[in-house]
């Protein structure tokens, strides 16, 4: 990228992803939501133009493109339906911690089957009594000879039952961040992992949510990615991602929604004039289109310093997400209201974006948290 202008290459992987999600996704997005359907399918024909891997080496079957590239993609994909774009970003992110951090044989094991979706992955480290706190995770993991037993419980899993494999944080040593470590599980595999039921939610109903539950789960110790103590190190660098990413999937159901609006407002009349030729309204639209390209603009800085090992990338990350996610929310719900009564019937599409986009601004860290990061890096900086 020089002086904010996208070059041909990442035009033409974001017009790709579009053009993906034009045809394949968003025909589909509002009966998916409606019928709970996890589109596993599609997402794997996604996967054959990349997107399965998009930022895992090549060498097993990745895309190795950059940060900056996924958070074109995601948002381009997210135009579609944010619910599909977001499994996609978590499934991204899971998968990115097996190449970062696995050795070869643990690579060359999982990513091949995961860069073309063959198998899912899903990313554990909430649990019932620790969200935010992720530090203080209980689920424990004990050394059994060649494996490990693990006992407790993770919460809200995106993909849970309906995917392959679970990175999962776990506790194999003392209280704190020390003493996480990082488990792959294998879903077909793991004698004493069971699942709770599908959760009912206010949005993201294309994917399924669960608690996974382990009860002396038995987990070889090959599946140990690094070493032990070095879970908690893991966890916030994929989150570092995964903020940027999902922050993209804000900017893109927000893009539908004000396009959306646009159409409609092209369309209606009031009073004898369209929509669009009343100033006020007008004036709404130019501020939606201005925020959005402002957190636009945002997300990309943040992807640019993460591509590049910023020393403040995460704090960019933080601030990315919680500014991306927050005017994404905004943009979709003004939109909303744009279309007056009609907005609220499901057959227009503009309620479901604004269901997908509230939990954006919760899960990856809460916006809170994204606030909380960022002022201990001020303050760190001025000491």
């Amino acid at each position: 990228m020089t002086h904010f202008t996208l070059n041909e290459d990442q035009i033409a992987v974001r017009d790709m992803a579009r053009a993906f999600a034009a045809e394949k996704i968003a025909p589909h997005a509002i009966r998916w939501d409606e019928e709970k359907h996890f589109p596993v399918d599609v997402m794997r024909e996604a996967a054959k133009l990349g997107i399965g891997g998009v930022y895992i080496r090549d060498d097993v079957g990745g895309s190795a493109l950059t940060r900056f590239d996924a958070a074109l993609i995601f948002e381009a994909l997210a135009q579609g339906c944010p619910t599909v774009s977001a499994f996609i970003s978590i499934h991204n992110m899971a998968a990115w911690m097996i190449d970062a951090f696995g050795n070869d044989a643990q690579r060359r094991q999982w990513l091949p089957r995961l860069c073309t979706m063959d198998l899912l992955a899903s990313y554990c480290l909430t649990e019932p009594g620790s969200g935010s706190d992720a530090a203080a995770l209980r689920t424990r993991a004990v050394r059994d000879g060649d494996h490990y037993l693990l006992n407790g419980q993770k919460q809200f899993i995106s993909g849970a039952g309906g995917g392959d494999l679970y990175v999962v944080m776990v506790r194999t040593g003392d209280e704190g961040p020390g003493g996480i470590s990082t488990l792959v599980v294998e879903a077909a595999h793991t004698p004493g992992l069971s699942l709770g039921a599908n959760e009912r939610k206010m949005g993201w109903n294309a994917q399924p949510t669960r608690a996974v539950i382990f009860e002396n789960a038995r987990v070889p110790v090959a599946n140990l990615l690094g070493e032990e103590g070095i879970g908690f190190k893991i966890a916030m660098a994929g989150l570092d991602g995964g903020r940027v990413n999902i922050a993209a999937c804000s900017l893109g159901g927000a893009q539908n929604a004000l396009d959306k609006a646009l159409a409609y407002m092209r369309e209606r009349k009031a009073f004898g004039k369209r929509l669009d030729e009343f100033q006020a309204l007008q004036f709404r639209l130019a501020d939606m289109a201005t925020e959005l390209e402002a957190a636009r603009t945002f997300v990309w800085r943040a992807a640019a310093a993460l591509d590049r090992k910023d020393h403040d990338a995460t704090m960019l990350c933080a601030m990315a997400k919680r500014f991306g996610t927050d005017v994404g929310f905004e943009v979709a719900n003004q939109a909303l209201q744009l279309h007056g009564g009609y907005g609220y019937l499901s057959e227009y599409g503009i309620e479901k974006i604004v269901r997908d986009l509230r939990v954006h601004q919760i899960l990856e860290g809460t916006n809170e948290i994204m606030r909380l990061i960022v002022a201990r890096k001020l303050i760190e900086g001025a000491r």
